[in-house]
């Protein structure tokens, strides 16, 4: 089952070249290796690849038995997160409950719910971790790398607990809505803040022109490539790539590859965006 785009007319668009990217594109693409990086060492690395107001991304890696912050409750945003390798053991709620997520899972915890995580496997993970709104999630971490006291929306447990844990979204690999119109687009989570989807693409295609008024539109690679036009300027998104496009800029996604390409697809925030992808 696969993500139906158009069929690509004729040949494929010429795409610039490395060091020909507009700074409009150079702004919205972000390689891994080209991330912002937090905490770099043996146990654990941290890089920002996208700080907005509306949605920050993180790539992290945890060695076996590596320990995340302790149980804290985000008030204003939420908090999301998105196995690529390994697993992660999540406590969430006010009884902590334990949850273990493996790769390809996806967990998001929505305001005012107690959580922590941790990687309590035998091999290294790695993952996505989503804070949408930003809600200073982005100059905590650059501050805490430069030693440098700042806080954001996070805070010890409540002495209530908080709300219960059943808010939270939890799709395992494989799992999530499927869109009637095409069964690969499997919807992982909807929220008010943020939207996440899985794509799976197959064969060349072409995506249309779109414009986001008021949402941040992001694309991370997790195998293949992605072609992606900003504003006119195009270069292929490869693996471990992320596109985060701010809203009133127009830009295409499309698939010019004879192979499978995954895609995890955000939008935040998320209000509406389930119910526009259903119809």
């Amino acid at each position: 089952m696969v993500v139906t785009l158009a069929r690509k007319q004729g040949g494929s668009r010429p795409l610039c070249a490395a060091g020909g990217r507009s700074p409009t594109l150079a702004s919205v693409l972000a390689r891994l290796g080209d991330g912002e990086r937090i905490t770099a060492k043996e146990r654990r690395d941290v890089v920002i690849l996208a700080a907005r107001e509306d949605l920050t991304v993180t790539w992290s890696r945890y060695a076996a038995g590596e320990q995340g912050p302790g149980l804290h409750v985000h008030r204003e945003h939420t908090d999301a997160f998105y196995v690529i390798e390994g697993e992660l053991t999540f406590a969430v709620g006010p009884a902590a409950e334990r949850i273990r997520v493996a790769a390809g899972g996806f967990v998001a915890v929505p305001p005012n719910v107690v959580h922590s995580f941790a990687n309590e496997g035998a091999a290294e993970s790695r993952w996505l971790n989503f804070h949408a709104p930003d809600k200073g999630f982005a100059a905590y971490l650059r501050a805490a790398r430069d030693g440098l006291d700042a806080g954001f929306d996070s805070f010890d447990p409540p002495g209530d607990g908080g709300l219960p844990a059943t808010g939270v979204i939890v799709r395992r690999a494989g799992e999530g809505e499927p869109l009637a119109a095409d069964p690969a687009v499997l919807i992982k989570g909807a929220l008010r803040d943020v939207c996440v989807a899985e794509w799976l693409l197959d064969g060349p295609g072409e995506g249309p022109e779109r414009r986001h008024a008021r949402q941040v539109d992001a694309y991370y690679v997790l195998e293949g490539d992605l072609d992606v036009a900003v504003e006119r300027s195009e270069h292929v998104a490869g693996p471990d790539t992320l596109v985060t496009v701010p809203p009133g800029v127009p830009h295409t996604v499309s698939h010019s590859s004879s192979g499978l390409t995954r895609v995890l697809h955000l939008l935040a925030p998320g209000d509406g965006a389930a119910d526009f992808r259903r119809d």
